[in-house]
C-alpha cells in the first residue's frame, strides 16, 4: 500500500498483477466483483440472530449508553468501543486488538494501526481517526504469531477481514472477534492539510490531529479540529467555521465510498456509532450507541451493565436507525441512484439495485452534488498543493458549500433559490 497523489492509500504492484485480475483477489476484496455480500456473510454468522432488520443486519440486542471514566472521557463518543477491547483482553477472550493509534513521526502517515495488548495501550488508541490505513502489517504479525486476535475497523474493513478468513484458515483461527464502527464514509489525508491551510500552518508543521476535541460544556456534536505542532504550540476551530466541516458534503470522500451499502458494519460481532439524537447529542460527555450481534458480546455488556461498568438502556432498531438516518438514506437510496447515473467500472455485488424511482429532482441534485464535491475536493487540493496557493482550494471549497447548504437546508439566497425550484426535500 502507498500513497497516491491525493493522499489515499492505494495498492502497488507490478503491472501484471493489476491485469490478472484473479477470482481469488475478486472474492476477497470488500468491493470485488465476486464478494460474498454483506447479507450473506452475516446470515452465516449470526444464523440464529434474535432480530433481523433490513436497516441495521441480525443482531441480538441493541443499547444507548457509555462507559464509566476514564473510558468515557478519553474517547470522542462514549468510551464503549475501547471498553469493550479492553475487556476483552482482560477476560481473556483474546490476546491483542488490532485497532489504529497515531503513527511515530516519519513514519509517513498521521496514524496506523497496532496491535495493543493492555487497557493502556488499548486507551493510546481511543477517538475517531478519519484518515487513510491499512491492515497490512497486522494481518503479516497475526498469521506469524499464533494467538486468539480481535480487529476494530469501519465495516468495509471488517467485511474485508472476513472475506480473508474465509480463504484463509490461519487467519479464521486466530481472528476470533470483530469490533465495528458506524462509517459515513472515509477520508484522505488531505483533510489534514486542509485543516493545516484554514488555521495557517504548514502541513510540516504539524505533529498531531485531533479531529474531535471533547468539551463537556459543549455539545457531542460540535466537532473541533485541533493540530498540535512540532513545536509543542497547537491551533484549533470548530468544524462549522471550516470551508469543508459539513461532513455530509464529503469533502475527501474515498470514491469507494460512493458504492458503500453498510453504515452499521453488519457483518461484526458488535458495531459502535454516536448517538446523534437528543437529549444524547447535546451531551459533551459522548454517547454511544452499540448493537450486539453475538450472544458473547450480549453477555458481555449486560455483566458490564450490572456491575456499574457501564450506563446502559436497551433501545430497538428504529432508534439505531434515527441516529443514523442520513447516512442509511444516503446509502441505499441514494446508493440506488448512483448505480444509476455513475455505474462503476466493473459490476459490483451490491443489495441495491439501479434504481431512480421515488426520488424527487431536489434530492437527486443532493446526491449529485455530494459525489460532484467528494470527486473535485481531491483535485483542487492537489492543485492547491502543486502550486503553493491554498486559496485555490479554500476559495472553491467555500463557494461548493455555500451552494451544498443551500441546496440541502435551504440556507442564504441559494436556498431560496432552490426553493423556487424544487419542492422542498428533507437530505
Amino acid at each position: 500500500m502507498d500513497w497516491d497523489r491525493f493522499g489515499q492509500l492505494k495498492p502497488r504492484g507490478p503491472a501484471d498483477w493489476y491485469a490478472a485480475r484473479t477470482e481469488a483477489f475478486s472474492r476477497q476484496c470488500p468491493f470485488g466483483t465476486l464478494a460474498t455480500n454483506e447479507d450473506e456473510l452475516a446470515a452465516d454468522r449470526f444464523a440464529t440472530a434474535a432480530v433481523r432488520d433490513p436497516r441495521i443486519g441480525s443482531f441480538e440486542q441493541a443499547y444507548v449508553g457509555a462507559a464509566k471514566d476514564p473510558y468515557r472521557a478519553e474517547g470522542s463518543s462514549g468510551g464503549m468501543v475501547s471498553w469493550v477491547a479492553s475487556a476483552l483482553l482482560a477476560s481473556g477472550r483474546v490476546d491483542s486488538v488490532a485497532h489504529v493509534e497515531p503513527a511515530d513521526p516519519g513514519s509517513g502517515g498521521l496514524f496506523h494501526f497496532r496491535l495493543s495488548r493492555t487497557r493502556e495501550e488499548v486507551s493510546g488508541g481511543a477517538k475517531s481517526r478519519y484518515y487513510p490505513v491499512h491492515l497490512t502489517e497486522v494481518i503479516r504479525t497475526i498469521r506469524e504469531t499464533p494467538g486468539r486476535y480481535a480487529i476494530v475497523g469501519v465495516p468495509c474493513f471488517i467485511k474485508a477481514v472476513h472475506l480473508l478468513r474465509r480463504a484463509d484458515p490461519v487467519l479464521e483461527d486466530r481472528i476470533t472477534h470483530t469490533l465495528g464502527l458506524f462509517c459515513g464514509h472515509m477520508k484522505s489525508a488531505a483533510f489534514v492539510q486542509s485543516f493545516a491551510w484554514q488555521l495557517d500552518t504548514a502541513m510540516d508543521e504539524v505533529a498531531a490531529v485531533d479531529y474531535r476535541i471533547k468539551d463537556q460544556g459543549r455539545p457531542a456534536n460540535w466537532y473541533r479540529a485541533h493540530l498540535t505542532l512540532k513545536d509543542g504550540s497547537s491551533r484549533a476551530e470548530d468544524w462549522w467555521h471550516l470551508v469543508d466541516g459539513d461532513w455530509g458534503a464529503g469533502f475527501f470522500q474515498n470514491n469507494a465510498c460512493n458504492y458503500c451499502d453498510d453504515v452499521v458494519a453488519e457483518t461484526a460481532d458488535i458495531s459502535f456509532g454516536d448517538a446523534w439524537l437528543e437529549p444524547y447529542s447535546s451531551d459533551g460527555r459522548g454517547t454511544n450507541v452499540v448493537v450486539a450481534r453475538t450472544p458473547e458480546m450480549r453477555d458481555l455488556l449486560n455483566s458490564g451493565a450490572a456491575t456499574r461498568s457501564l450506563e446502559l438502556a436497551s433501545v430497538d432498531a428504529d432508534f439505531i436507525v434515527q441516529t443514523q438516518a442520513a447516512g442509511l438514506r444516503h446509502r441505499r437510496e441514494g446508493l440506488a441512484y448512483r448505480l444509476r447515473f455513475m455505474p462503476p467500472a466493473l459490476p459490483l455485488q451490491k443489495r441495491v439495485a439501479p434504481s431512480s424511482a421515488g426520488i424527487d429532482r431536489r434530492r437527486k441534485l443532493v446526491f449529485r452534488s455530494r459525489a460532484w464535491i467528494a470527486h473535485w475536493s481531491h483535485r483542487m487540493a492537489y492543485a492547491a498543493r502543486r502550486t503553493g496557493l491554498p486559496c485555490v482550494y479554500t476559495a472553491w471549497a467555500r463557494a461548493s458549500l455555500t451552494a451544498y447548504r443551500g441546496l440541502t437546508y435551504s440556507i442564504g439566497p441559494l436556498g431560496r433559490w432552490f426553493d423556487r425550484l424544487f419542492p422542498k426535500s428533507t437530505a
